[in-house]
């Protein structure tokens, strides 16, 4: 019986790809902590919590959503037959099921939080879901991918404050920029699939040459706000050292990356964004209080 629970589990932690929530965690950390550095009398461990609680909650709804959305695309995709879905391992209506619920677990923990997190907990939910019907009928979908995920700063500023700020709102604009510009890197894989089910990409419209082009330009509009961050931030030392590493590896994940040689597409996409997100959120939040 627990083993059985367990292989379930694990199952569902394979579909919403648990480990990619490397890629939003650190910027939501980020937006956390300088509202407490502003408000350093809002810290609490149970709030800190239930930021963490939004971040899985609507990120399994969003991956659960996505695998049941694309369940067809991915059976006929050789490099995604072996998802839960089109594998027969998790049935449709199951994955509907966890989203459903992953949902009404988001919108629950934001009315527990602050009025102004559950009045948007409806319109971030819609976001983070709409993007995958997206590629169906535009190349720009990484960039609907990238502003999903950009929503972690603000919303975790939010939590603390209930309210606007410029600060978490650049740091959104690093995750949107920063996200679409890989993501177009990792759909580099499947340009031609996508080309044969009619499906829209920016290597689809561009090319792979052109697509990495868009990419870099996407990373240096992230290196931008990046800085626009640390000059409003009043970044110190421990910023600056983390946003030079995190630049140095967005350069890097572009040298592995080749239109001709994309064997390397895993080690830019994962473990080289992954390492740059955390790291530079180490940095930033150390500055905060050092």
């Amino acid at each position: 019986m627990i083993g059985k629970a367990l292989k379930t589990s694990s199952d569902f932690l394979s579909m919403v790809k648990f480990s990619h929530t490397i890629f939003a965690m650190p910027f939501a950390l980020i937006g956390f902590f300088i509202a407490v550095a502003q408000e350093p009398g809002d810290f609490s461990w149970w709030l800190f919590l239930q930021v963490l609680l939004c971040m899985v909650f609507a990120r399994n709804a969003a991956m659960a959503f996505n695998r049941y959305a694309d369940r067809v695309i991915d059976g006929k995709n050789p490099r995604t037959a072996q998802r839960e879905i089109p594998a027969g391992i998790i049935r449709p209506g199951t994955a509907l099921v966890f989203v459903a619920l992953n949902s009404i677990l988001f919108i629950i923990d934001t009315y527990f939080i602050n009025r102004l997190a559950f009045y948007l907990s409806p319109v971030a939910l819609l976001v983070v879901l709409a993007y995958s019907y997206t590629k169906r009928f535009t190349a720009l979908s990484h960039l609907v991918l990238g502003l999903g995920l950009s929503l972690a700063p603000i919303g975790a500023y939010i939590a603390v404050t209930g309210h606007f700020s410029l600060l978490p709102i650049l740091y959104s604009f690093v995750v949107l920029f920063w996200v679409s510009g890989f993501d177009i890197i990792y759909a580099l894989q499947d340009e031609t699939f996508d080309k044969s089910q009619n499906l829209k990409s920016i290597p689809v419209l561009l090319g792979k040459k052109r697509a990495l082009h868009f990419s870099m330009f996407l990373h240096l509009l992230t290196v931008i706000f990046v800085v626009l961050a640390g000059i409003e931030g009043g970044g110190n030392s421990w910023f600056w050292i983390g946003a030079s590493v995190f630049t140095v590896l967005l350069i890097y994940q572009h040298i592995l990356v080749k239109p001709d040689d994309l064997s390397r597409v895993n080690l830019a996409f994962f473990t080289t964004n992954g390492i740059a997100g955390v790291v530079f959120a180490a940095f930033v939040i150390t500055g905060l209080f050092f």
